[in-house]
């Protein structure tokens, strides 16, 4: 078997598709349900070549009111259908990308809102845009990234598609506070191929009862982004969700990279700790998983 996968590596890699190529080991429960729902259509013997595979994963806990749920999923509904997406789109070397789309909250909890979809012009971005709009709204308890992003990477193995590049592109309002630790997912991830890039939202003031904090963007940056070309966006005003969202749609299947921040070279200690989440929530609950 170990040979088979080297020749099956090697293969792709002479095709110029080594970054796109990644065997994926065995999984649990949550790879499994991943895997089966994301078989949008039959499978077929040969995969549709595209530019990009995009997982669009969107937080619906409950730290994020009615109205920022409905101006997330608008930021991603026109911005796919956006000139400058449609036009970065065309510049691609296949001219066409495959596009999923799920939403998330706690360690288990995730649903596929849109499975696999390709889009390759207009009338494709329509269609996918017009099912998100269609899909009813919906909350749940907890915060986990790292369920997010466990969910996320089997999804490109039952897609249907070969990218030049996966991308799994999360957007949200907290810090991990269920589940494993971020940073090791993470990790598991990226070991994988796939880029992660970030959206995180910082419209509300810090509070304990939403355990937001106040600078979510260096927590995403620090602790939940990575791969090649890997960027964060943050949005601090309600007004910048449509550009912010379409930015990094036209980012991610364009390739292109964001400048990264400088850091102070003589910082003594981390920015923020991967795990304040889980410290955060222990504090107030005393370590009880209370839902």
């Amino acid at each position: 078997m170990c040979a088979y996968r080297t020749m099956l590596f090697a293969a792709a890699a002479s095709s110029g598709l080594a970054l796109a190529f990644a065997m994926s080991g065995a999984g649990g429960p949550v790879v499994v349900e991943a895997a089966a729902q994301a078989r949008g259509r039959p499978p077929t013997a040969a995969a549709t070549n595209v530019d990009v595979e995009l997982v669009i994963a969107v937080d619906v806990s409950y730290s994020m009111d009615p109205d920022e749920q409905a101006l997330q999923r608008e930021g991603y509904i026109t911005g796919l259908t956006s000139p400058e997406f449609l036009d970065a789109l065309h510049q691609g070397m296949h001219g066409k990308i495959a596009v999923t789309y799920f939403e998330w909250a706690g360690a288990t909890d995730q649903k596929i809102v849109v499975p696999w979809r390709l889009i390759d012009g207009p009338a494709a971005a329509k269609a996918f845009t017009d099912e998100i709009a269609a899909a009813p709204y919906r909350r749940a308890y907890r915060t986990s990234i790292s369920g997010a992003l466990h969910f996320a990477w089997p999804l490109f193995e039952g897609s249907g598609f070969r990218g030049l590049r996966r991308v799994i592109d999360v957007s949200g309002d907290g810090v991990n506070n269920q589940g494993d630790l971020v940073t090791i997912v993470r990790d598991e991830v990226l070991e994988r191929g796939i880029t992660i890039n970030g959206l995180p939202i910082l419209l509300k003031r810090p509070s304990l009862a939403t355990m937001d904090i106040d600078n979510l963007d260096i927590y995403y940056e620090d602790c939940v982004i990575g791969g090649p070309g890997a960027f964060v966006i943050p949005i601090r005003e309600r007004d910048q969700f449509r550009e912010a969202t379409r930015t990094k749609l036209v980012l991610e299947i364009a390739g292109r990279e964001v400048a990264p921040h400088v850091m102070p070279a003589a910082a003594d200690k981390p920015r923020i700790s991967c795990s304040i989440g889980e410290r955060m929530w222990q504090q107030r609950w005393g370590g009880m998983d209370l839902r």
